[in-house]
């Protein structure tokens, strides 16, 4: 039999994946080290545990103990895993801007979770480093974890991810891209790929609203370059003591939008449902590709698991109200036309008038009014399979044989979704902008906006 004593034993050794289409534009193979192949869904496996070990080691986590963390969700996750195996209870701080999908995921395996504000300073009592760090002073038999100053995070890395990517590209890597936070994965890897080959370049990714990138260039903790921002897992408003940053060669920032909207593209290009931070990690590296050579050998990693942001990164939704999402909707085909009024008819006019309204504006479709209320339709194919039934049908009145009205949608939806609405029995929707006017979206209006 070839099994695990348990799930703890199943952390490292995740595969190396080769990027095609999101990394056709770049001059040199691209491989992704896809971390969400550690049972927590996450890198942060490997140092949730490293770190638990080493707090046994040194007596700072006793049995029966609880572990007390500030974190994004996924080092979490590592812990609340660690402490199922090993007995411990979970208590964990966090921000209001992570996702509730990590939230819940954390109860979900048996850990309290107290939500704190973002846009406080570190040192502020409601910042989730400040709560944790509290909880861990009044709480009995309890260890504070502190990924952000505990080396065991980094060790981790130094021990495992290393050389995990050292064997996996036979040494032949020349830069490792990581889109960091804490700062442990990339100086714990950084430092044993370079002590294989100093040449290797670590690049580190950067969020705009964090000071890592300018404390890395002129040493100075510049709390200007703070402020709130979206991505998450990356970027801090402080200095980890797990940064060496002579480890590190360079700082890319990348903007919220292009992180999420690069995310989608990897998950629907690439078929690998990634995080937040592995967009930012990938469109870093598409803004770097000036520097790049097609003798190089990039891996980038993807810390985790895009089933951490259905509810933000992939969801339109959320995404349209940022900005992030240039997708087309409604509202955009009804712009285009200029105001250009919607032509209708009432229930007392005569088919021969549809034909004549149709003839007249080249037309295919005519909802029925009455008294500024859609009640029913009238389509040119519809009509057409009456009239060759009966050609006097055309002196009849409207309401007699008037389809069943069109269906009706918010300007916001997107093009894509009206497939859902229109198709071989329905040719048409309505919406109603501000003002109460009604507008219509035919089947030809979607083909014209998709091919713009």
């Amino acid at each position: 039999m070839k099994y695990c004593e348990n799930i703890l034993q199943t952390i490292g050794n995740t595969p190396l994946v080769k990027l095609n289409r999101v990394a056709a534009a770049l001059p040199c193979p691209v491989f992704a080290k896809v971390e969400f192949f550690n049972p927590g869904n996450s890198i942060k496996d490997r140092m949730a545990i490293k770190m638990v070990e080493v707090a046994e080691q040194q007596g700072l986590l006793k049995p029966g103990g609880t572990i007390i963390e500030g974190t994004s969700g996924n080092t979490g996750m590592g812990l609340a895993l660690a402490a199922v195996i090993k007995g411990y209870k979970c208590i964990f701080t966090t921000t209001d801007k992570q996702s509730k999908e990590k939230v819940d995921i954390l109860k979900a395996v048996g850990a309290e979770v107290i939500v704190c504000p973002t846009n406080v300073e570190p040192d502020d009592p409601k910042s989730y480093y400040s709560v944790a760090r509290r909880l861990a002073k009044e709480i009995p038999n309890s260890f504070y974890v502190n990924q952000y100053d505990n080396l065991a995070n980094r060790d981790a890395h130094y021990e495992q991810t290393g050389p995990e990517i050292w064997e996996q590209t036979d040494g032949k890597i020349t830069h490792l891209v990581v889109a960091t936070g804490t700062g442990g994965t990339i100086t714990g890897t950084g430092k044993y790929l370079k002590e294989k080959n100093p040449a290797i370049q670590v690049w580190a990714i950067d969020s705009y609203g964090s000071l890592l990138k300018k404390f890395h260039e002129t040493g100075e903790l510049d709390m200007s370059e703070v402020y709130p921002y979206i991505t998450e897992g990356i970027g801090e408003d402080f200095v980890p003591q797990n940064y060496d940053m002579s480890i590190i060669d360079h700082f890319e920032k990348v903007t919220d939008k292009d992180g999420a909207v690069m995310a989608r593209r990897i998950s629907k290009e690439e078929g690998i449902f990634v995080g937040y931070s592995a967009g930012s990690a990938l469109a870093g590296i598409v803004q770097l590709k000036d520097q790049l050579k097609p003798t190089d050998l990039v891996v980038v990693v993807f810390h985790d698991h895009g089933s951490r942001y259905v509810g933000k990164v992939y969801n339109d939704q959320w995404m349209m109200e940022r900005g992030f999402l240039d997708v087309k909707t409604v509202k955009d085909v009804v712009n285009a036309r200029r105001n250009v009024p919607l032509v209708t008819i009432g229930p007392d006019e005569k088919v021969s008038d549809a034909i004549a309204k149709m003839k007249k504006f080249d037309i295919e479709h005519i909802p029925v009014l009455l008294n500024n209320e859609v009640i029913g339709a009238i389509s040119e194919n519809g009509l057409f399979s009456k009239l060759i039934d009966d050609a006097h049908l055309k002196d009849a009145l409207i309401r007699n044989i008037m389809q069943p009205a069109f269906p009706q949608v918010s300007l916001e939806t997107p093009i894509e979704k009206l497939s859902v609405y229109i198709n071989k029995e329905n040719g048409a929707v309505l919406t109603k902008d501000d003002s109460g006017n009604y507008h219509i979206v035919t089947k030809y209006d979607i083909i014209q906006a998709l091919g713009n």
